[in-house]
């Protein structure tokens, strides 16, 4: 018994090239968001075994997570306006896999077994 179906798209050289493009800004949006947490992560994260009894801590900067990065999404396709031909619901899906994949590296995934770094 058959559960599902595959399918062969074969596309033509406008939308093969359509496709790539779409990857291509979906890889670097992807990227960019991963950036945006490592660099936060890096910029917050305090070795607690080497800081002295006195000593001056920065200000903690904001956490990006999905809700602040799906909200820049908006500011994105203004200051990029090819990014308009991407549909909302793909940039959304990028933002939440970022999410998934940060959060299990940091957390764990629900039975506590962590994932390793994401990468680039």
């Amino acid at each position: 018994m058959r559960i599902s179906y595959q399918y062969r798209l074969k596309p033509n050289k406008e939308q093969q090239k359509n496709i790539d493009n779409t990857l291509d800004l979906l890889r670097y949006q992807y990227n960019y968001q991963l950036a945006q947490r490592f660099d936060w992560y890096e910029q917050n994260r305090c070795s607690l075994d080497r800081c002295l009894l006195i000593c001056h801590l920065p200000e903690l900067k904001d956490r990006p997570n999905k809700a602040s990065q799906e909200k820049s999404l908006v500011q994105l396709k203004k200051h990029r306006p090819w990014y308009k031909k991407v549909h909302s619901q793909v940039l959304q899906s990028v933002c939440d896999k970022v999410d998934k994949a940060f959060d299990r590296w940091l957390k764990g995934d629900r039975n506590g077994k962590k994932s390793g770094r994401p990468r680039f």
